[in-house]
């Protein structure tokens, strides 16, 4: 099996894949408020697609695959795309990231398909704060967090973005919910993104910060986790609890990077914080076989830049997060 290398020697072997740019809650890091310029679904890649797609990177030693939005489960039968995935050759890991408010109605159904596990965003634990981030209601992620704990998936990861002035104080509060409910915890920091990204500015957190102040009331040992993300990881001691540090700012991880994004429309982002792509749909609606899927895809990880340049050209990405795939 051929082995996906990028030009500085880093083995591409996760695909983080959007399957709608659209969401049921509006994070205001995320989507400007009143954001309605979604793709149409037409131009999404159908089932099908994404299977051929995801089979050629599979073939080219991709092993991790998790499926991201917007909000996944706003597409119709994720389940039956899971399944299909999950059968494919070489696929190892599916994954799924999640607001978790539809989690409640699918979780069962897409332990069944193949998921084993979630990433749910969790920004705040106090309900009108909560409807302030993201226009929703919490009672709705909790209970999907609950339903999902039940269906079996494990790990269950938090997401919390912290940000400055807005719930940077409940960070130990998310700390003893997490311990409570058998969660893994995972800090964000947030980045410069899309007409979104100013604010993102002026909230932006240092994690250093968080880790110190956590250290200040728990017993902090190194820990690992399993998966193919970014994050850095200790546990508290005397608990299960592994907290993560996502820190593309304040310690960036380019060094490392193994993934690349496949959005909804088909095309492929090489790096988060910059704007090389690919476009497959038309080649793929053209009539691509799946020897030129491949070589297109070869083609465009020999692009993929070292590093984002998030610090020092904070405008140049203009796609929001919800365009891109988490």
């Amino acid at each position: 099996m051929q082995q996906l290398i990028d030009p500085f020697g880093r083995p591409i072997e996760y695909v983080r894949l959007s399957v709608t740019d659209r969401c049921d809650l509006r994070c205001n890091y995320c989507m400007p408020k009143g954001f309605r310029d979604f793709e149409e679904p037409e131009q999404w890649l159908d089932f099908t697609e994404i299977e051929r797609v995801i089979g050629a990177f599979g073939r080219l030693g991709v092993t991790r695959i998790r499926l991201t939005g917007g909000e996944p489960l706003v597409r119709h039968n994720i389940p039956e795309l899971a399944s299909r995935l999950a059968a494919l050759p070489n696929i190892e890991d599916l994954s799924l990231s999640t607001n978790a408010t539809r989690l409640d109605k699918h979780a069962q159904a897409l332990r069944q398909a193949g998921i084993s596990r979630i990433n749910v965003s969790l920004d705040s634990l106090r309900p009108e704060r909560f409807r302030e981030i993201t226009q929703g209601r919490l009672e709705k992620v909790l209970s999907g967090l609950m339903a999902a704990r039940d269906a079996g998936f494990a790990p269950i990861k938090i997401n919390m973005v912290v940000m400055a002035g807005v719930n940077d104080d409940e960070v130990e509060d998310m700390v003893e919910f997490c311990i409570e409910h058998g969660f893994t915890l995972r800090f964000i920091e947030t980045m410069p993104m899309g007409s979104t990204g100013a604010s993102a500015g002026r909230q932006y957190v240092n994690l250093q910060d968080v880790r110190r102040q956590l250290a200040r009331r728990f017993e902090l040992i190194p820990g690992v986790m399993h998966g193919g993300g970014p994050a850095r990881y200790v546990r508290i001691a005397g608990t299960e609890l592994r907290i993560g540090f996502i820190t593309p700012i304040s310690q960036h991880f380019c060094d490392t990077c193994n993934r690349v994004r496949l959005t909804a429309d088909g095309t492929i982002y090489l790096c988060l914080g910059q704007n090389d792509k690919l476009e497959l749909r038309p080649l793929l609606r053209a009539g691509a076989g799946d020897h030129d899927l491949e070589q297109a895809i070869l083609a465009a990880i020999a692009r993929k830049p070292e590093r984002h340049e998030f610090s020092e050209k904070p405008e140049q990405v203009v796609r929001f997060m919800s365009m891109t795939g988490g």
